[in-house]
Parts: structure tokens; sequence; C-alpha cells
């Protein structure tokens, strides 16, 4: 469980984008939103990535039928959306008027440090739980590896809003020296997806979505960098760390077992237009933390049967003493 200073607790959360601007989903979602099998209030969302001003990014239509910048591998999905957003003024009239604070809602920013500030001052009025900072997009050419510059834009960002923020890292980063910076100012670290640069080690091998600058890995195929991430980031213990990329229930014991505070879900949510049975993917996470909190309830409930039997049973030694 994460707990942020303004006293909004969670230990499920969907990713950047993974329900889109407003926490509600995309249209393929509707249907399981409707009928509760996609239940949006279990977990703390966090919307698309914003920009200053409007991004056309890479993101096209047929990118559902997977043949643009969102693609399937073994195991995970590769992306090169390029934070296509409306931006922050689209997003501030269409979006903010409606958001509560019963939503959970993330808002996730990137820019440079100008950019940032004025959005979080923008969203400083919004009912969100937090703020968080994207300063690892493998889709923009942006990415800095520099820990200095990264540290001052979070501490402008603090400077700047009310909201606790959310640092949003890359394996591709300094991620250890960073959050030891940041202790004090940022209030949880999660982890973007893995650059393909770095995936694709093997130089025999290309990213299919070379020619948009190679995208990210994301899914199972990423839990090799991302889960050492996650156990280093623990052990460290400079930030709470959501832990990415379950691929199936059990992850969700792995990630925890690895101290990760908190458990983000995002391209298992994504179903595969040419295969029937990912229709259900969107209803995963769901199905998922319904059955966790069921197990850990049981946990609960005979662990506390447990106690009560040794306690009875440290009673029943003390009268028998009494008695003789």
């Amino acid at each position: 469980m994460i707990d942020l200073s303004n006293g909004h607790s969670f230990e499920f959360m969907t990713a950047s984008g993974a329900l889109a601007f407003d926490g509600r989903g995309w249209w393929w979602d509707w249907p399981f939103v409707w009928t509760n099998r996609l239940d949006t209030s279990l977990f703390t969302k966090v919307i698309k990535s914003l920009t200053r001003h409007e991004k056309e990014g890479n993101r096209r239509w047929y990118d559902i039928l997977g043949c643009g910048c969102v693609r399937f591998i073994k195991d995970g999905t590769i992306n090169a959306v390029g934070l296509t957003n409306p931006g922050i003024s689209w997003w501030m009239e269409n979006v903010a008027p409606h958001v509560t604070r019963e939503m959970n809602l993330v808002g996730s920013i990137f820019g440079d440090d100008k950019e940032l500030v004025e959005m979080a001052r923008r969203m400083d009025k919004v009912a969100l739980v937090a703020l968080e900072v994207n300063y690892s997009c493998p889709n923009t050419g942006h990415m800095s590896k520099d820990i200095e510059p990264l540290v001052r834009a979070v501490k402008l960002v603090d400077d700047a809003t009310h909201h606790p923020v959310i640092i949003k890292l890359s394996v591709a980063q300094p991620y250890v020296a960073i959050v030891q910076e940041l202790k004090g100012i940022a209030e949880a670290v999660s982890l973007n997806s893995v650059p393909a640069s770095i995936f694709f080690y093997d130089k025999s091998v290309i990213s299919p979505l070379h020619c948009l600058g190679g995208g990210g890995i994301s899914g199972k195929a990423a839990q090799f960098w991302n889960w050492k991430a996650v156990e280093e980031l623990a052990a460290d213990g400079s930030l709470p760390v959501i832990g990415p990329s379950p691929w199936c229930y059990e992850d969700i014991g792995r990630l925890f077992n690895l101290r990760a505070k908190a458990v983000s879900f995002g391209a298992v949510h994504i179903p595969n237009f040419w295969k029937p049975w990912t229709w259900r993917n969107p209803t995963k996470p769901t199905r998922w933390v319904r059955r966790w909190e069921r197990e850990k309830l049981a946990r609960d409930v005979k662990s506390a049967e447990k106690t009560a039997v040794e306690l009875l049973k440290v009673v029943q030694k003390n009268q028998i003493r009494k008695e003789k």
C-alpha cells in the first residue's frame, strides 16, 4: 500500500493512458465498464500523459488493427505512440471540470521545465489525487539520463502544486541515484516501458517499429528489466515503488514479494483485434484484483483464527496454573 501525504492510499493502479484521459476507459473498454466487468473504482488511474501543446505523435485509428505504432509481440506489446495527445488546454476545458476526488485520478505531464510548471499550476485546482511527472518516455527522443535537470524539474513541479508528485522513470536512466535525490520531494516512483534499444540488445534483431525510433516494450517481455529495477529501488528505500508489467494473476504476488508497494496494470488491458480470445483483456485486472482481495481476506481471517486459538491456549494455561 502507498500512502500519499494528502491521505489518498492505493495498492493497485492503471498505468498512464490505460484508461484514456479521464479514467473511464477507451471505446473498447466501455461495454465492460457498463457491465461492471471492468471496475474502475478498484484502481488509482493515471491519465494519458499531456503536453503543453497538442502533439500529433504517431497514433492513428488503425493502431487497433496491430499494424500501426502499437503492435503485439510475444508476451507483450511494443509501442511508439510518441505522446499523442490533444494538449493541456483541451484537457482543462473538457475533462477537468468533471473530475472529482472520488474518481482517484492522477494527472500525467511531460515537457521542459517551463511547460511542466505551467501545466502543474493549471492542474493544481483539479481534484486529482496526485501528479505524475513523466520524464522517461522512450518515444520522444528526449529522455534525459542526467540527474541534475531531472531533479530540478521535479522540484519545480512540487513547488508549483499541492498535489503529491510521482516520478516516472525508465530502466535506461540511473533510477536509484535519481530517487535518492528526490527523497522528501516525490512520494512514489513508477516505471515506464523498456526502450527497444535495451530489449533488442542483439543488433542482429531490430524493432518492428524501428522506423518510428524503436518504441518501448511492455508486459511480460519487459519484466526482466523492470522487475530488476523494482527490486533495486525497493532495496534502496528512498521512495515507495509501483511495480509494473504484470502479465498473469501470480505476478501480483511476485511484485509484492519484490517489495513493490503497489502494482500498475498497463499493456495487459489491450485486446488484439486479430485474436478474439483477447477481446476480454480489459477485464483481466479487475478479475485479478477481486481475486486478490478475496484471497487476502481469507488469509486475514485464517490468521485471525490462528491468533485467537493461540490466545485461548495461553488463557487456558494461565487458568490451570491458578487452579493449582
